[in-house]
């Protein structure tokens, strides 16, 4: 008699980070709109040029302003009243860096500016990189389906199973699920004076889970 059966296979590695994805933000705000947008490039300037230094030292890969916000608003006082107009500028900096040394020297200096706010750092692998981990990953996800199905094979008395589907999860059935490459990385406190700040990122950890169904010879 032959005997289906279907199992899924996972497996998870840990790799070490490759890059840093951090968001620097200029604002500042006050009554006047124009000297609030002088206010903001004044302190944006300083910041590219430094980038596109650490950028020809190869310790950033790329970096990007282009998000500009020009806003007005009235705050509203302690007894509901409204105040005179506010105006706020915000420019967005997005970085990659792939030399954390340099970018814990970074995140020392503009995390002390008056004006300045620092989002992440995020973790990661290089994107390139990413698909041969997944490659590996994937190959001892399949290879413990195989365990697997062969362990309930042996728990009927059945023979060798022999592999007739892979699929991505979720694709052999309704039971939904898919792959997760996975993240994992420490978060950073704000801090201004004393100590510079050090950051220091933990394993990026890639799983992969893959559907596979095996045929086996069971005697009667």
């Amino acid at each position: 008699m032959t005997l289906q059966i279907t199992v899924r296979g996972t497996a998870e590695d840990t790799y070490p980070a490759e890059r840093a994805l951090l968001d620097v933000v200029v604002a500042m705000e006050g009554a006047d709109k124009a000297e609030v947008a002088q206010q903001a490039a004044a302190v944006q300037a300083p910041l590219i040029e430094q980038l596109d230094q650490l950028k020809e030292l190869g310790a950033v890969t790329r970096w990007s302003a282009d998000r500009v916000h020009v806003y007005s608003h009235r705050p509203i006082g302690p007894q509901g009243e409204r105040l005179a107009i506010v105006h706020v500028a915000r420019l967005d900096v997005s970085t990659e860096f792939t030399d954390f040394d340099r970018l814990s020297g970074f995140i020392d200096h503009w995390s002390a500016r008056e004006g300045v706010e620092l989002h992440g750092p995020r973790w990661d692998v290089t994107e390139k990189n990413r698909k041969v981990y997944e490659s590996d990953v994937r190959r001892s996800a399949v290879d413990d389906a195989v365990h697997k199905a062969q362990g309930y094979a042996n728990a009927v008395r059945g023979g060798r199973v022999v592999p007739i589907e892979f699929a991505d999860p979720g694709m052999l059935d309704d039971s939904g699920g898919g792959h997760q490459p996975r993240m994992m990385a420490m978060a950073m406190a704000d801090s201004v004076g004393g100590p510079a700040i050090a950051v220091t990122p933990e394993p990026i950890v890639i799983a992969v889970a893959v559907d596979a169904r095996f045929t086996t010879s069971v005697d009667r």
